[in-house]
């Protein structure tokens, strides 16, 4: 059944030719915009019956595409969102794939896509209802989920790394040049991101610090 679709991709030849690809089986294309913001705009204007769309392009050229997909999905639930892209980019894509109940949305990597027919095939079970993930995606997405040290930035890692050796905070001010009160607060960060019980603090930094020999 033919699809009205809307293509955001800031690559024009790709963008060119996508539009070529869906047209040539008979598919109506409603807009086809090179940035994040375009698209929100498109999808607002004529609501299609899917989007197909890269993840980093403008405006800032990192995750906009899949963040402007996720606020789509918000605004009209159930839109089937089919995402086309070189990269996995962890931040956004497991709520991506989990909105509306994991129905009508796709993850394809572009350089996994082998055959025109088989993208044809994803583009109409993403439109029904269903749900497309490329194999490499559930992969780099179950490996991020099973290391909880990957949510940590930089510091809390020197943070937890010096609570392994069993530092005090304020050892650890001195060693990092910081104030015991910016180590308390990434002491908070490391336990929320780990998803530590609210329970004793000491009780809490073994846990912590276990998380982190594991790893």
């Amino acid at each position: 059944m033919p699809l009205r679709v809307t293509v955001a991709e800031d690559a024009v030849l790709l963008r060119e030719g996508l539009v070529g690809v869906l047209r040539r089986f008979g598919h109506e294309i409603m807009a086809a915009v090179g940035d994040a913001d375009a698209l929100v705009e498109a999808v607002g204007n004529d609501l299609p019956d899917l989007v197909v769309t890269d993840v980093r392009m403008p405006p800032s050229h990192g995750d906009d595409g899949l963040r402007a997909a996720v606020a789509l999905r918000e605004t009209f639930p159930g839109l089937p969102v089919l995402v086309l892209s070189q990269y996995v980019e962890r931040s956004y894509a497991t709520r991506l794939l989990s909105s509306c109940g994991g129905a009508g949305v796709g993850y394809l990597l572009k350089e996994r896509v082998g055959a025109v027919a088989d993208f044809m095939t994803a583009i109409d079970q993403v439109a029904a209802g269903g749900a497309v993930v490329d194999p490499e995606v559930i992969h780099q997405l179950v490996r991020i989920r099973q290391d909880p040290l990957e949510r940590l930035s930089v510091r809390e890692k020197e943070v937890l790394s010096l609570m392994a050796e069993g530092r005090s905070n304020s050892s650890m001010a001195s060693q990092l040049s910081v104030s015991e009160a910016a180590v308390n607060k990434h002491i908070g960060n490391i336990f929320n991101k780990l998803d530590l019980p609210v329970d004793t603090d000491g009780h809490r930094r073994v846990l912590a610090v276990l998380a982190f020999l594991s790893a």
